[in-house]
C-alpha cells in the first residue's frame, strides 16, 4: 500500500465497513478488480478528516458505515468493461431498473476516471446506534436513479433530516458533497487532485504480491 494512505479503521475505530466492491452485492454482481480484502483506504488527510466526522456523529448516536473509499484505477476499468457489455444485466432490477444500460455513460453513471482513485473520496451512510440499523436515507448506495439526488422531491421529512445530518457533519469535517449521490463526499482540499492511483485495496500489514 502506498505510504500516503492509511486504513480508515486504524484512524476511526468506530466506523463500520461494508465494502460492496469486495462482495458480489454491487451493480455488477461480481467482486471488483483490485479489491483484495474487505478494507477501506484513504489518504492520511482524508482519513483524519473522516475521523473527526465519525467522532461528532458518535456523540449524536450514530456511526459511519463505509461502502467504498479509495478505488484503484483497475476497478474503474472493470466498471467500464462491464458497462460496454450490454448483455450482462444481472443486477438491473436492484441497481438500475429504470435506466437502459446502454445509456450509463451518456447519463454519467459510469466514467473512465473516478475521483475515488485520487484517494480522498468516500461513500458512506449513517448507522443509528439506538435502533441498531442503518438510518433511513430514502434510497440506497449505488442506485442509478433520481432518488439518489440529495434534494429529491419524494423524500420524507425524516429522510431529508438524515441526509442533512450526514452532509452537515461531513462538510464541517472538510468534505464537499456531490448533489447527485447523497452518500458521496470528497475532501475539499484533497492532497493529490491530479493523481490517479492503481495499487490494490488490501490491509497495510499484509504481505504478498500486489495483483
Amino acid at each position: 500500500m502506498d505510504k500516503r494512505f492509511v486504513e480508515i479503521a486504524e484512524v476511526a475505530a468506530d466506523v463500520i465497513l461494508e465494502i460492496r466492491y469486495y462482495s458480489t452485492f454491487n451493480f455488477i454482481g461480481d467482486r471488483i478488480d483490485g479489491y483484495l480484502e474487505p478494507t477501506a483506504l484513504l489518504t492520511r488527510e482524508a482519513a483524519d478528516a473522516l475521523a473527526a466526522a465519525a467522532e461528532e456523529l458518535k456523540e449524536k448516536g450514530y456511526r459511519l458505515k463505509i461502502y467504498d473509499a479509495y478505488r484503484p484505477q483497475r476497478a474503474v476499468d472493470h466498471f467500464v468493461r462491464w458497462a460496454k457489455d450490454v448483455s450482462d444485466q444481472r443486477m438491473k432490477k436492484v441497481f438500475y431498473p429504470d435506466v437502459p444500460k446502454e445509456r450509463l455513460f451518456e447519463l454519467g453513471f459510469i466514467a473512465e476516471r473516478s475521483g475515488h482513485s485520487r484517494g480522498s473520496t468516500v461513500d458512506l451512510t449513517l448507522f443509528d446506534m439506538a435502533r441498531g440499523r442503518d438510518a433511513d436515507m430514502g434510497g440506497y448506495f449505488d442506485f442509478f436513479g433520481d432518488i439518489s439526488h440529495y434534494e429529491h422531491a419524494s423524500l420524507s421529512e425524516a429522510q431529508r433530516a438524515n441526509r442533512a445530518l450526514l452532509r452537515e457533519v461531513m462538510v464541517r469535517a472538510g468534505f464537499a458533497p456531490y448533489e447527485y449521490e447523497w452518500w458521496h463526499f470528497t475532501l475539499a482540499d484533497e492532497p493529490y487532485p491530479d493523481e490517479y492511483f492503481d495499487f490494490p485495496v488490501m490491509r497495510s500489514g499484509d504481505l504478498g504480491e500486489e495483483l
